[in-house]
């Protein structure tokens, strides 16, 4: 049992969240009314998709061989 392995998990969970967040701001790109609406969606996308990207490297290099 390596000594990440709970902050890993919690990590995991993180991650998992992000990314659906993501997904609701992409259906609501794809939804939306006007340029604007569409703008900050695909903003606020980008913003969790880099910010689960720091999280997925974070659980790489906690991982990884020791």
């Amino acid at each position: 049992m390596s000594d990440y392995e709970e902050i890993v998990e919690r990590l995991a969970v993180i991650e998992e969240d992000l990314r659906d967040r993501a997904y609701d701001h992409l259906r609501r790109a794809a939804s939306a009314s006007d340029e604007d609406e569409l703008r900050d969606a695909k903003a606020e996308e980008k913003r969790l998709l880099q910010a689960r990207r720091a999280i997925a490297k974070a659980i790489g290099a906690l991982s990884g061989p020791h």
